[in-house]
């Protein structure tokens, strides 16, 4: 019979299900053919035979089958167990929560809960003592509980505060209980937890643990501690390989930072690709987004000739252009989402392409540049902040702080497409594109190639055969 895996229900020990080694299911009652030389094994799921109860169906249905009939003869249910392995929550080391327990005459017991929380003794000396004990039988004064008990020497592991870290979070100052119930109510659920692989099985499986346990005993009103989780890729080296001191490609944080700045380097972090995909890191990317901020820096500032940067005189208080106004609402949206989304990185392209749109504009209006600042604040906190205060100076805004802003929301009718470029040939030959009303007709599309100067440079002298116009595409004049 086929085996079923752990948790998956009952398994039914006849022989049964489908021929082994590649034959079509037989009739109940028929045993299975015997593999001829050659016979390639059959190794995916089967069907039942010479069970009435299950004849014929596949294994998966046969076990929800099975199931089924133990529960209605009351001979058993269903159940999903778990493969929680033993815990070993103790360490023979200083660092770590003491347990609060004593022993007596062999046995142990709980200390008072007056006595709580339980802080380990100050030492000098945490280090390995050598006879075997953990560090904390230094402590002599602390280990004597009284004439006829001792403490409990071992300490807990790391997971011991880990796993319920997020609940102290919620009310960090309170000394009566591990959180309040108002708080607990106000703050829980996590909302989005953001860890790497190696979490899903380790801290937030132990952490969901605890939850249910202390939800369980009436301590917490939910009865799921995140709500949800989002697993980061690993950065790769610029090999393609997981950074190791065995091969010699580990980035350090601190070389990059003092050669591009902490925000190059955050916003490249960003900029890599989707959050979640294991990436390689690229020192060309680094400079490539150190020139973007680069950029960001001089759309504000300009260098005098003697060589100080001050407010560039491009920068004025005037009003937006239909255009412009379509750039800077659309980033709003972009970025506003994006970041929602965790999709950091097309989040920054997007401010690239608002930087790009203002780069040659003859007056980059304030309003503009401060909707840039505010939103490229969560990824280059610094370089934002001191633009900010360079643009204060000049053109004082209350709240004066960018951290006090609040988020810019975006106008959907600045979103709408109501001009497309078309191109304008002549004789097949694009000789100019421009910029038209969305609604412009056959006629009006003609008149504006007709008195186009380049199109009537490439016609002059010559005689106009036919105009032919595709809406929202081209115009294509015909002359010879």
């Amino acid at each position: 019979a086929d085996a079923s895996p752990a948790g998956e229900g009952p398994t039914d020990s006849r022989p049964a299900e489908k021929d082994r080694f590649g034959g079509a299911p037989k009739p109940a009652g028929e045993a299975p053919a015997l593999p001829g030389e050659g016979a390639r094994a059959y190794t995916g799921d089967g069907f039942a035979i010479n069970s009435p109860l299950i004849d014929g169906l596949p294994t998966v249905e046969a076990k929800r089958q099975i199931t089924a009939w133990l529960v209605e003869q009351g001979l058993g249910r269903g159940t999903v167990n778990y493969k929680l392995r033993d815990w070993l929550f103790s360490r023979q080391r200083y660092w770590g929560e003491p347990f609060p327990i004593i022993w007596r005459e062999g046995k142990h017991e709980a200390i008072p809960e007056a006595e709580l929380p339980l802080v380990p003794p100050p030492l000098d000396d945490f280090k390995p003592t050598g006879t075997g004990e953990p560090p904390l039988a230094r402590a002599k004064d602390w280990v004597r509980y009284s004439e006829a008990a001792t403490r409990e020497l071992n300490t807990m592991p790391q997971w011991a505060g880990s796993c319920w870290y997020y609940l102290r979070f919620c009310d960090p100052g309170n000394n009566g209980r591990f959180v309040g119930k108002e708080a607990e109510r106000f703050w829980m659920n996590v909302d989005l937890y953001v860890g790497g692989t190696e979490h899903a099985v380790l801290h937030l499986l132990y952490a969901r643990f605890w939850h249910k346990v202390l939800f369980d005993l009436g301590h917490l009103t939910t009865n799921e501690p995140f709500q949800r989780l989002v697993n980061q890729g690993i950065i790769l080296g610029e090999d393609g390989r997981k950074m190791s001191k065995r091969w010699g490609n580990v980035i350090d944080p601190l070389d990059v930072i003092a050669e591009y700045g902490a925000d190059a380097f955050r916003c490249y972090e960003m900029f890599m690709g989707p959050l979640e995909q294991m990436k390689p890191w690229s020192m060309t990317g680094v400079e490539g987004v150190s020139r973007f901020l680069a950029r960001v820096w001089r759309l504000v500032m300009e260098e005098n000739q003697a060589g100080e940067w001050i407010l560039s005189p491009t920068v004025q208080e005037t009003a937006p252009t239909r255009a412009q106004l379509k750039v800077i609402h659309a980033t709003i949206k972009k970025v506003g989402e994006d970041i929602e989304a965790l999709s950091f990185n097309t989040a920054i392209a997007q401010m690239m392409i608002f930087v790009n749109a203002f780069t040659t504009v003859e007056s980059v209006p304030v309003s503009a540049l401060r909707t840039l600042l505010v939103v490229l604040n969560p990824f280059a906190p610094h370089l934002s902040s001191e633009l900010w205060e360079i643009l204060a100076a000049r053109f004082p805004i209350a709240p004066e702080a960018i951290t006090e802003q609040p988020w810019p929301k975006y106008q959907a009718e600045f979103l709408v497409e109501d001009e497309v470029e078309i191109a304008l040939q002549v004789n097949g030959k694009v000789r100019d594109r421009v910029t038209v009303p969305m609604a412009a007709t056959k006629e009006e599309l003609e008149a504006i190639a007709l008195a186009n100067p380049r199109v009537q440079e490439f016609t002059a002298g010559l005689t106009i055969r036919k105009v032919v116009v595709i809406l929202k595409k081209l115009v294509n004049v015909v002359a010879n």
